[in-house]
């Protein structure tokens, strides 16, 4: 844990030193705030203030918001050929992903808790179930950990970050939209039932309802660590 903890406080400090993280984050909160409260499909546009509707609005940004803090995560190490000095040090391939992996999360939790005031005007204009509110936090954090794996997995395919970054985008999107589509395609039986199963939005919709249910979780943490994994493959296979 100790050489996680290190590479985690070097991928943060490298981040907060960095101004696409200042960007990244001005951007998401720029774009949530006019969506919740300015746009036509505001968080009051059903008559009353909705958490899933803030919950959605956050769940769409994090799908764009991600893939910009990833994909340098691993291609820009590799261009610049700094892993060969990461690695003369007694650290495995795995512990590398893992602090990387934290870092970045840890990123998004802190963009997700800048989003707070937002949570709390809702609260003070009606009566909200916190309990729900914690459930659409966590789910949102659940989300941005597959979407981060999928990024660093990504990252580990080029050393180019833009192009790491459309490989995120469209796997992403498959995962999104496409699997959700194929499975409408099909209507019914095993087919169907797959790429449901398969689509992310599947999972999280009844989170930040206040149901949270193991397959679900299971979905999660299998989806983050396939990726991790695949990830941690690549980079061994291109590390020498």
């Amino acid at each position: 844990m100790g050489a996680v903890k290190v590479i985690i406080n070097k991928e943060l400090k490298v981040a907060f030193n960095s101004l696409l993280i200042y960007i990244a984050y001005t951007a998401f909160l720029g774009v949530t705030g006019f969506v919740c409260w300015f746009s036509g499909k505001n968080i009051f546009s059903s008559g009353q203030a909705s958490l899933s509707n803030l919950f959605n609005v956050f769940y769409w940004t994090l799908f764009f918001l991600i893939p910009a803090l990833t994909m340098k995560s691993i291609s820009e190490e590799r261009k610049e050929g700094t892993f060969e000095l990461l690695f003369s040090k007694p650290i495995k391939t795995g512990q590398v992903i893992m602090g990387k992996f934290l870092a970045i999360l840890l990123q998004v939790v802190i963009c997700l808790t800048l989003t707070l005031p937002y949570y709390i005007t809702i609260a003070s204009l009606g009566n909200v179930d916190h309990a729900v509110g914690f459930c659409g936090y966590l789910g949102l954090i659940l989300v941005s950990g597959c979407y981060i794996s999928i990024g660093m997995f990504a990252s580990s395919l080029t050393p180019n970050t833009i192009v790491a970054f459309f490989i995120t985008f469209a796997i992403e999107t498959g995962f999104v939209l496409l699997f959700e589509f194929i499975a409408e395609l099909w209507g019914s039986g095993f087919m169907a039932a797959l790429f449901t199963y398969l689509s992310i939005g599947e999972h999280f919709d009844a989170i930040p309802r206040g149901v949270i249910d193991t397959k679900d979780l299971v979905y999660f943490i299998s989806v983050i660590i396939i990726f991790l994994a695949l990830a941690k493959h690549y980079i061994s296979k291109n590390r020498f």
